[in-house]
């Protein structure tokens, strides 16, 4: 069947596969959001798992999640016009003082493989930044990365900004030198300790699921 072969040919990383078959797919009956749901979001959901189990690396992720871009890319217009919407919106960033991105670009990648909406506020990003967006797109969730010891305190600020507006959004982090117990300390709603486990926590957050 077509879907299972799209979501093999995103788990194998092949982007130009990926767009053949999504078109193929789509010229043969099978609606965007089936495509989107039990191909694209399922395969990144495996990649996710494999991740998690170290079975595959960065790479990899990284392959199969441009794929996944390109084939959402053919089905947004589908979509749009289906009416269909995201499960719940994400702002992501890092935190205000850290220039690093490869983790939040992954967990940027595994929340769309799991049918968040992104908006990614970048790098060296503040807390008025993160409150102004996820106000402006009524995110869900609130994803603050950090990759230093010293700017990983700043994630603090983020929390007492979020709270401070009134917000029902959800604040996560992670990170290298992030633990549970400084999530904890600062009373972040969630910690994960890598991309895959981010995009659940995520869903258990903002979707109970």
């Amino acid at each position: 069947m077509v879907i299972e072969q799209i979501r093999e040919a995103l788990i194998k990383g092949r982007a130009p596969e990926v767009v053949s078959l999504v078109n193929q797919a789509l010229q043969g009956g099978v609606t965007a959001a089936e495509i989107l749901n039990d191909g694209l979001c399922q395969g990144m959901g495996i990649i996710g798992e494999r991740f998690k189990k170290n079975e595959i690396f960065v790479p990899q992720v990284l392959l199969a999640a441009r794929a996944m871009k390109q084939g959402t890319q053919i089905l947004k217009p589908h979509l749009i016009a289906a009416g269909v919407q995201p499960k719940a919106t994400a702002v992501i960033g890092t935190i205000q003082g850290d220039l690093h991105d490869i983790g939040k670009n992954l967990v940027g990648m595994m929340l769309e493989g799991a049918g968040f909406k992104v908006v990614d506020a970048g790098i060296g990003v503040a807390a008025e930044t993160f409150v102004k967006l996820a106000q402006e797109h009524r995110a869900q969730i609130v994803g603050v990365s950090a990759l230093l010891t010293t700017t990983m305190v700043n994630m603090r600020a983020v929390v007492e900004a979020v709270r401070a507006a009134g917000l029902a959004a959800k604040v996560i982090i992670g990170g290298a030198p992030v633990t549970q117990s400084f999530c904890d300390e600062i009373g972040a709603d969630g910690y994960s300790p890598d991309a895959a486990s981010a995009a659940q926590l995520a869903s258990r957050l903002a979707l109970g699921v």
